[in-house]
């Protein structure tokens, strides 16, 4: 029997409405809250979940999905409704990590499929984006986004934004571009995006504006619902945006096909 960790879709309007955390009503704390559980321990008991597929509810990972797409930011009050019942903002049920590898391992699958290759080299392709493209990369990104947001974003002594909450504000961040660049980009590659036309090249490059745009607005939305950070300062990811607006013009005016780049640096990694 599944072991609810998170609200279902169903009531997380009614007690997200009731308990925003950013409308500053305080919770009672549970009595099974451990205030001094470790960053260690925590991150220990999160793994040991990964293979108990019972005990994920993967009802609500997929809610917030979809709603990562159409209203983000009713994802992260959740989060802030777990801080106040858990006294962490991280989630501690792993069905959304397993449901976006799920999704990458899918897409993956089908880039295979449209280079033909074999099936050593389609387990080799696979597998380096799943461990590289995003596992590293994540790493990565989460650990420089926790730094500078504890480094510079925070007021005086507050306490610290956990690890495992910028992992989860980065994959967060990560699915729409996911669903944009290896599903959407996929299914039209061959018969436009693949083509030298101006409008294939406009269409193809948007895709990769929108991406950056939905990484950079969830990842400010992650930063900005944080109460102790500094609302001006985490707006500054948001700079990333124009700064590749400017890029896209670029690429549009030189005639350089972003999809073509992709499926090139793909191509010739495994062959």
């Amino acid at each position: 029997m599944r072991n609810n960790q998170s609200p279902t879709p169903s009531e997380s309007g009614s007690i997200l409405s009731a308990y925003s955390y950013r409308s500053g009503r305080n919770l009672p704390r549970p009595v099974t809250s451990n205030m001094c559980t470790s960053a260690t321990s925590k991150t220990q008991k999160y793994l040991r979940r990964l293979i108990k597929f019972k005990q994920m509810d993967f009802e609500f990972a997929l809610w917030q999905m979809l709603y990562l797409f159409v209203a983000p930011q009713k994802v992260f009050r959740n989060f802030g409704y777990r801080k106040e019942t858990k006294s962490q903002f991280a989630r501690d049920d792993p069905a959304f990590l397993v449901l976006l590898l799920a999704s990458l391992c899918f897409t993956s699958f089908g880039f295979t499929f449209l280079f033909h290759l074999g099936f050593f080299q389609t387990l080799y392709f696979i597998m380096y984006v799943v461990f590289v493209d995003f596992l590293l990369a994540s790493l990565i990104s989460a650990s420089i986004l926790w730094a500078l947001s504890n480094k510079f974003m925070r007021e005086g002594s507050s306490e610290n934004v956990e690890w495992g909450y910028s992992f989860d504000v980065h994959i967060n961040a990560q699915f729409p571009p996911l669903i944009i660049l290896h599903f959407v980009m996929l299914i039209f590659y061959k018969v436009l995006f693949s083509q030298e036309w101006f409008i294939a090249r406009l269409l193809g490059n948007t895709l990769w504006l929108l991406a950056i745009g939905y990484y950079s607005y969830i990842s400010f939305l992650g930063y900005n619902s944080i109460p102790y950070l500094k609302k001006s300062r985490t707006r500054l990811i948001l700079v990333v945006v124009p700064i590749f607006f400017l890029f896209y013009l670029v690429t549009i005016i030189i005639g350089w096909n972003l999809n073509i780049t992709l499926m090139n640096y793909y191509h010739y990694r495994v062959l």
